[in-house]
């Protein structure tokens, strides 16, 4: 097929490319031209959103949306041609007034710039794209072409000079040490921050994607070209956003990396010291977690569970993957899903819209089409299939020939070495980079091997309830991007939720409990929170609702004097009078900030130094300091039953 798409130079033309051996990952090859219909969104004229510091806990929420501009074009003798303006406030709603211009059986194929998350995200953007830009293009593809791959006989790159960075090294280390201050403040948990390298390219756009399939092949690359508006997009990418398939849903997100061996034997050494490695494991723990809580946004109660656990072997670097499995709620389908996974978790950070915030002030530029989505959606069945545009070229045509960006970068954890995060940058971005023309062959050279998967133990599997309570719940969310993993633990019992937003305006609990749930900062930003802490009736507080219980009743909150916590699995040394019996546990922890002082709160549960309170008690009201709900707390749910139980008798 790689012929194919260089045979149709001039064309608006997609290719998408499972690269590599056959596998679980790796299904289809689809190439596509002649196409007669295309979706071109641009971005509408917004005024960028008022100077602030989400890495300091300034994050403005702004639901109303300005809405983005769509063009449905038709391609004449006398090229596109507009045919209907479309103006939508959310990305699924224009989807769907697509649908009457959708033949059944056919697809909408393109390219989605990470951008769209104005659209996806309560935020404004402090540097959003120039009004007009280019932030998506989709094609009525209403056949594909499907043959073997054949690779043309391959030129070597041709070297251009030219090419600059946003950032140099001592810069970018100087961001990570700046992410990791907002991490120990309790703003965040972990972010993913990008560093761009852009220049002239020397040749067509798609002969460096005939390179990078050849040299870096992925199960979810793909080429996109629109000749006329001058923008190409060659992706090589190894992971998935999202899969709808009838009733199921897919998402498998990739964090922590290895490069690989120069042999069999240190392979499996870098191999084992990435399924050990603490970071590693803590920040994909991390991701796993929130992406069952963005698939919980869609799917049933109780469906949402970790069905894939692997190394993933690449050219250049493995990684550690899991597969997110769940079962789509009967009111939701694969466009509601597109609206509730965008962006993709792994490189957004969490929690998720306060990093989105915080990427914005640290990258200082639209992102474009870098960690967008490349794929396709059948807006009828709601089946689709988009990757994560990693690893990707985004070229584009000037008087001067075509211009090429790629960016790279990490996940930044309190564990993260800003030396090790700006090296890992750097050989992220050298394959693209070659294959540009930017670095000659022996620079940034990298050891290569074949495609691999190599299966892990799950760390997560199904809850099966064998008892449930018919209660009515109020959760109060505050933000976070594990809240929907809570709210599905509940309903799995049995209990109907009402989710009360915790920046917004008090209500009247009517319920039998509530639970006061985690999220960015100290408790004193929600209002909602810090009144519930006042309330007659049960009340279960987690992370920042334990932190607000305890605050409420004369204890203070201060930075942990041990360091934060993200993502690793923690012992607790219970007492037995909360909710956790007596002895220990292990319960993973996302937490910077801590409870101390005297006051009349009791201390249950105690970190293993008999120092950090990990769970109190005040009355009715109950505080733990870690995530029971969390794939890392193996005996997590037994705390919320043990909650629930006593809601129930009293």
């Amino acid at each position: 097929m790689i012929d194919r798409l260089i045979d149709a130079k001039g064309e608006d033309r997609i290719l998408l490319l499972s690269g590599g051996p056959k596998s679980h990952l790796a299904k289809r090859s689809m190439f596509a031209k002649g196409m007669t219909k295309r979706l071109v969104i641009t971005q509408p004229d917004i005024k960028p959103q008022i100077s602030h510091s989400p890495l300091k806990g300034e994050t403005i929420l702004q639901h109303s949306k300005i809405p983005m501009n769509a063009s449905l074009q038709a391609k004449t003798e006398d090229g596109w041609q507009v045919t209907k303006i479309i103006n939508s406030k959310t990305l699924d709603d224009l989807l769907r007034t697509l649908m009457p211009h959708t033949p059944k059986g056919a697809v909408w194929a393109g390219a989605l710039a990470y951008d769209l998350l104005q659209w996806t995200q309560p935020i404004a953007l402090q540097y959003p794209p120039k009004a007009g830009e280019i932030i998506a293009i989709l094609w009525l593809v209403e056949s594909w072409q499907e043959h073997d791959i054949i690779y043309p006989e391959l030129p070597p790159s041709i070297q251009v000079k030219g090419e600059v960075s946003s950032h140099s090294d001592a810069e970018h280390s100087e961001i990570i040490k700046s992410i990791k201050k907002s991490i120990t403040a309790g703003e965040l948990y972990q972010l993913n921050f990008g560093r761009t390298w852009e220049g002239p390219l020397g040749e067509d756009p798609a002969n460096i994607f005939h390179r990078l399939a050849l040299n870096n092949p992925s199960p979810f690359s793909g080429y996109i070209e629109a000749a006329d508006l001058g923008i190409a997009l060659a992706s090589s990418s190894p992971e998935i956003l999202v899969e709808t398939d009838g009733r199921r849903i897919m998402t498998a997100p990739i964090k922590g990396t290895k490069p690989r061996g120069s042999d069999i034997d240190q392979e499996s050494l870098l191999r084992r010291d990435l399924v050990h490695d603490k970071k590693e494991r803590a920040e994909h723990r991390m991701l796993v977690d929130l992406e069952r809580n963005d698939l919980g946004l869609v799917s049933k109660p109780g469906s949402v569970f970790q069905s894939r656990f692997d190394v993933e072997a690449y050219s250049n670097v493995q990684h550690l993957v899991s597969q997110i499995t769940g079962i789509l709620d009967e009111t939701k389908d694969g466009i509601s899903a597109l609206q509730a996974l965008f962006p993709g978790g792994s490189i957004t950070g969490c929690p998720k819209t306060v990093v989105c915030a915080a990427i914005d002030e640290l990258e200082r530029r639209p992102r474009s089409f870098w960690t967008g989505s490349m794929g396709w959606i059948d807006l009828h069945s709601g089946d689709s299939m988009w990757n994560i545009m990693i690893r990707t070229l985004e070229a584009r045509f000037t008087t001067e020939g075509w211009r090429g960006t790629v960016v790279a970068g990490g996940g930044i954890t309190i564990e993260s070495s800003p030396e090790s995060e700006v090296a890992e940058a750097t050989w992220k971005a050298a394959a693209l980079r070659r294959a540009c023309g930017w670095l000659k062959a022996d620079e940034k050279k990298m050891v290569r091997g074949n495609l691999g998967i190599y299966p892990l133990y799950l760390e997560h599997t199904r809850f099966e309830p064998d008892q449930l309570f018919d209660l009515n719940i109020a959760f109060i969310d505050n933000l976070d991007s594990f809240s929907q993993n809570i709210i599905h633990a509940f309903k799995s019992l049995g209990c109907k939720v009402d989710v009360i937003d915790g920046r917004g305006e008090i209500p009247e609990f009517t319920q039998d409990a509530v639970v006061i749930g985690p999220g960015p900062g100290r408790p004193e930003i929600s209002p909602v929170t810090m009144h519930a802490t006042t309330l007659d009736i049960p009340i279960l507080g987690i992370c920042l609702g334990h932190q607000a219980i305890g605050i409420a009743n004369g204890m203070k909150l201060v930075e942990s004097h041990l360091g934060p916590v993200h993502g690793v699995p923690s012992k607790i040394i219970a007492n037995g009078t909360g909710l956790l019996s007596e002895g220990e546990h292990m319960m993973t922890r996302y937490n910077s900030l801590i409870l101390q002082g005297d006051s009349e709160v009791l201390v249950s549960a105690t970190d293993e130094t008999g120092t950090i309170p990990m769970e109190i008690c005040f009355d009715n009201a109950y505080g733990v300091q870690f995530h029971p709900e969390s794939i890392g707390s193996p005996n997590g749910m037994s705390v919320l039953i043990n909650f629930l139980n006593r809601v129930a008798h009293g």
